[in-house]
């Protein structure tokens, strides 16, 4: 289990602006928990944090009840990746996780272990300068793989990979959970998120915006609708009217209903006699919901414009 007790992380003094900020969570085993947050939210400052590569300005973390230094075996409680290129490039990858093995007195036959879990086998005695960012990523699980942890911490690792791999991934990542580990992964992907996930970890700006199931993330996040279809969508609608409540139609009889669910739309139509032909709820995507929730913690919002575009054709009149 991963804990976080009011991590606090400010560089440049005490008025600076806080990377981390307060934040406390529990990981917990036997589930894929994702740790998402918009650039600059402060995701890797924390998972560093959280293995001791930064020390807090104040609060604490543990892993496995004590905190990641005070592990004798850290890379057989531990697997971390966070920067997959941290590898001596003349270096082959054979070479490179033989020696953290023989560090951690871990078996020669875990190393070819790993490689061949990694898919990285025939390319294992290759210089790591010459492997693709996908390879390298591919070397970094590996190496956090390598001592068999209870824990596996990883930064965006399907940055750089195929499509096998990123299927691979999280293949990878629900078997590990499924086994009992503690797992959790940041991503920019939603959409591989919302299919390798079960719980989230949300932050924004430092702070802790959500901490909760996807499941329930994605239903509680208002962004869903609900599709209305009849003939009496005028009354319908004067009834369901709310300040929560937003309706739109463009079609005569069909009605986009946000701010309530299917069933107390059923209920208001049933109770009137309004007739229902159709009653489908549309829930909002987990990219969605997490646009919504943090939007005000984004630094830099690029414009909907074009003006690239609009300057081409201007120049073509």
């Amino acid at each position: 289990m991963i804990r976080a007790y009011g991590l606090t992380k400010h560089y440049g003094g005490e008025s600076a602006k806080k990377a981390v900020d307060d934040l406390s969570f529990e990981v917990l085993p036997g589930t894929v928990t994702g740790f998402l947050g918009p650039n600059g939210a402060g995701k890797s400052t924390t998972m560093r944090m959280l293995i001791g590569l930064d020390a807090p300005t104040s609060g604490r973390a543990t892993i496995g009840d004590r905190a990641y230094a005070g592990h004798p075996a850290p890379l057989h409680e531990v697997g971390a990746l966070l920067e997959a290129r941290s590898v001596h490039p003349g270096r082959s990858a054979y070479h490179h996780l033989m020696a953290l093995a023989h560090t951690h007195s871990i078996p020669r036959s875990r190393v070819d272990a790993v490689l061949d879990l990694a898919g990285i086998h025939e390319v294992a005695r290759r210089r790591v300068k010459g492997f693709s960012l996908g390879m390298g990523q591919r070397l970094g699980i590996a190496a956090a793989l390598l001592g068999d942890p209870a824990t596996v911490i990883l930064d965006e690792p399907v940055n750089g990979l195929d499509p096998e791999g990123v299927l691979w991934i999280r293949n990878l990542l629900k078997s590990l959970a499924a086994e009992g580990r503690t797992v959790l992964v940041s991503s920019h992907l939603m959409s591989e998120m919302a299919l390798t996930a079960e719980h989230l970890i949300i932050i924004g700006r430092g702070k802790l915006l959500a901490d909760t199931t996807v499941e329930r993330f994605v239903r509680e996040s208002g962004s869903g609708s609900v599709k209305v279809v009849t003939p009496e969508a005028g009354r319908l609608t004067e009834l369901l009217a709310g300040p929560d409540v937003r309706i739109s139609g463009d079609t005569p009889g069909v009605l986009d209903v946000r701010g309530t669910d299917a069933e107390h739309i059923g209920r208001t139509a049933a109770a009137h006699g309004i007739p229902l032909f159709e009653l489908t709820p549309h829930t909002a995507s987990l990219e969605q919901a997490f646009m919504d929730l943090t939007r005000d913690s984004v630094d830099y919002v690029a414009s909907t414009n074009n003006p690239v575009t609009r300057h081409t054709e201007g120049a073509a009149a």
